[in-house]
């Protein structure tokens, strides 16, 4: 790319479907935008996609496809075409002069425009001890947490009675013996394909008109106390607890500086991207509280582009980049998307990021280096985030540093063996002995500041 902007043409919040789209559109127009991916405001970057497993309704993939596969072929689109990424999270905008600008926590940024695709967070219960047994044994992410040892061949509860819910649910009747579907009305609110699968599955026991009061045990949960609708309250015995109960918007940031809706929902008008300020758009879920589809978030996100591209050339504020080739080299979705385990024939001591346990043995037992281990799994969200993260920190070790990544579904007695209760969980070892371990997304400078203090 040529021509680097002070102002930008275009800056997106939010990297699921909705953000995605609009920087692709946006992208191909020449405007290069930048898209900030958020980091540990509003969920996780990617969106909500990033938390389920098979996508069957998104147009183009007839078999279905792994909801975070699925984003991480939208970011490579995006890229593809010259997106400028921003992994950070957007604290504040200021609409009130021209250009606008956003402050993230290390730069503010300058904008003609703007698109909002920050989509919506999960909600919790906050029930008794929630906090005690959050991420021991209670999880917002059955998709992310369900094949960790722990879950395997133990009772399970998911709460909620839509879509989210019911695929759930069912995803954790291939780990746990028994799942209980906890619904507080006497009816499902999910589609006519997802009420058949869960009423059809012999291993799922739907609990109606009923709520969880308290979570219950010692370092793990064991058990959960529900309230019936005839004041009866039980316990039943659980390992682990799921909530899919909705979703807010992520709206905080914009601090009532754009028109929304009772409930935080930017306001718009049906069918169009256009928010109550002139040059700034929105799209995705934090727009639409009726649809939350990973293909409306899309379409939207389409809208929001070509309205803003429209709306800067009107307005003679476009500057549109010049590229060095007309068309950007394609990528290889292989080799972008898919690695294989190391083994005793592909095993390479100097490598900086190898996969499996046979690579975890090897280095543990012979390298002198630090070893940096995540263990994830191909259906975990945040995982699908941290992974580059890492990967970007090994490299700039310049070796001194190696990363291996553990599949926890395939290797399920190494995960045991390591105690690991949730995904993404971190781990980094020196001469054999485990130095720090972090579970879930953290920032870069808490790996960093953790290595340069062994190196």
């Amino acid at each position: 790319m040529k021509n680097s902007l002070e102002t930008e043409n275009i800056v997106i919040i939010g990297s699921g479907p909705a953000g995605y789209t609009a920087a692709i559109y946006a992208a191909r127009a020449n405007l290069q935008p930048v898209l900030i991916t958020g980091f540990s405001s509003g969920g996780i970057p990617g969106g909500q996609l990033m938390t389920t497993t098979d996508v069957e309704n998104f147009p183009g993939f007839p078999d279905g496809i792994l909801g975070p596969e699925l984003m991480d072929l939208m970011k490579c689109q995006a890229l593809r075409w010259g997106t400028k990424l921003v992994e950070d999270d957007v604290f504040s905008i200021d609409t009130s002069a021209r250009p606008f600008s956003l402050k993230t926590s290390e730069q503010t940024i300058k904008t003609n425009s703007i698109i909002i695709a920050t989509g919506a967070s999960a909600n919790r219960l906050g029930i008794i001890d929630e906090e005690k047994f959050w991420s021991r044994g209670i999880s917002a992410c059955a998709i992310c947490d369900g094949a960790t040892p722990q879950f395997r061949n133990a009772e399970l509860a998911v709460v909620g009675g839509g879509d989210s819910a019911c695929e759930e649910a069912v995803y954790l009747t291939k780990y746990g013996s028994k799942v209980h579907l906890i619904v507080r009305s006497e009816k499902l609110r999910a589609s006519a394909t997802m009420i058949d699968r869960v009423k059809n599955n012999s291993k799922i026991k739907i609990h109606w008109k009923t709520v969880v009061k308290k979570a219950k045990g010692e370092d793990w949960l064991q058990k959960i106390e529900l309230l019936h609708s005839e004041d009866k309250i039980t316990d039943i015995d659980i390992k682990g607890l799921f909530y899919a109960i909705g979703h807010t918007p992520n709206t905080k940031f914009l601090a009532n500086q754009i028109a929304l809706d009772k409930r935080g929902y930017i306001k718009c008008n049906p069918g169009r991207p256009e928010t109550s300020i002139e040059g700034i758009y929105a799209a995705g879920d934090v727009a639409d509280a009726e649809w939350r589809q990973g293909v409306t978030a899309a379409g939207s996100g389409c809208m929001a582009a070509l309205a803003s591209e429209r709306w800067l050339s009107e307005n003679q504020l476009s500057k549109p980049i010049t590229r060095d080739e007309k068309e950007p080299e394609k990528l290889n979705k292989k080799t972008t998307l898919k690695n294989e385990d190391a083994n005793e024939e592909t095993f390479d001591v100097k490598s900086e990021w190898q996969h499996g346990s046979y690579a975890l043995r090897k280095l543990y037992h012979e390298s002198k280096k630090l070893i940096l281990v995540i263990y994830s799994s191909p259906t975990c969200g945040p995982c699908h985030v941290l992974k580059p993260q890492l990967k970007r920190i090994v490299k700039e070790f310049n070796g001194e540093v190696l990363g291996i990544e553990i599949d926890i579904d395939k290797d399920q007695e190494v995960a045991k063996q390591a105690g690991i209760n949730g995904t993404p969980t971190v781990q980094l070892f020196k001469d054999k002995l485990l130095k720090k371990e972090w579970k879930g997304v953290k920032q870069r400078s808490e790996f960093t500041s953790v290595i340069e203090s062994l190196i």
